[in-house]
């Protein structure tokens, strides 16, 4: 019987090629997934609107708090939200981490959960790594306590912060323990911002107490250089002084 060995020979090498050629193709898409795993990390950090940068050597971790912060009730989702249980984590993260060796808070806030700021700001105080804040746009409401926990706080000559009064949505009880419970929450926003910052307590309830300036509410409006002025903020100034002071704090303690 005659075997036409030429046409196995030829099949036998067919077989050999799509081999080889499958496990290029596995090979590069094994390579590809590699060289996307950075960029996959780069793109989740932006989406938490925080990024680490190193300059001269130095390691900063840049933290944005946008919008209104949302405590323990769920925002409607076409709100600018910063959630401070992921905040948090982050804050311990940072204070903890071996690299990372200064903090810049940026604001842009309206507000918003009166405790879950309080949270956020006594965790920044707190903090052994230098930190610093800086407010563009607005640092409203419980940005105040924010911006001026810090160890030193900027603001942009642009920027406006509101002071007012605590305030309460939805069932009010018209009894004296809310007007007590209102007094106590309004006592720890004050103590903390005359603790943190420049300006007195007494000072701090003028401004939070003032008539006649806003229209529908009680309170103050002060701009950049109105809220350096006061002694709420420590300077007038942008990003690079805030950087400056940051990599200076870092040097110092490398001293």
């Amino acid at each position: 019987m005659f075997i036409n060995s030429s046409k196995n020979n030829t099949e036998e090498n067919t077989k050999i090629e799509n081999k080889a050629k499958l496990k290029n193709n596995q090979e590069q898409e094994n390579s590809d997934n590699q060289n996307e795993e950075p960029q996959v990390s780069s793109t989740s950090e932006f989406e938490t609107g925080s990024i680490t940068v190193s300059k001269d050597g130095h390691f900063i971790h840049c933290l944005t708090i946008i919008g209104q912060i949302e405590g323990h009730y769920i925002l409607p989702s076409q709100n600018k939200t910063t959630k401070y249980e992921h905040v948090i984590p982050q804050l311990v993260a940072i204070e903890e981490s071996k690299e990372i060796e200064g903090l810049l808070i940026i604001l842009n806030t309206v507000g918003g959960d009166v405790e879950a700021g309080l949270a956020i700001a006594e965790l920044l105080s707190t903090m052994k790594t230098p930190t610093a804040s800086l407010v563009l746009g607005g640092g409203h409401s419980i940005g105040v306590p924010l911006a001026v926990s810090c160890m030193k706080s900027f603001i942009v000559p642009s920027a406006t912060m509101t002071v007012h009064p605590v305030r309460m949505n939805g069932l009010v009880l018209g009894v004296p323990q809310t007007l007590s419970y209102f007094e106590k929450m309004q006592d720890r926003i004050v103590n903390f911002v005359a603790n943190n910052s420049k300006i007195s307590d007494a000072d701090f309830r003028t401004l939070m107490l003032k008539t006649g300036e806003l229209v529908m509410d009680v309170g103050t409006v002060l701009d950049g250089e109105g809220a350096v002025e006061s002694g709420l903020i420590d300077e007038l100034g942008g990003l690079c002084d805030a950087l400056d002071f940051l990599n200076k704090k870092i040097e110092e303690g490398e001293e």
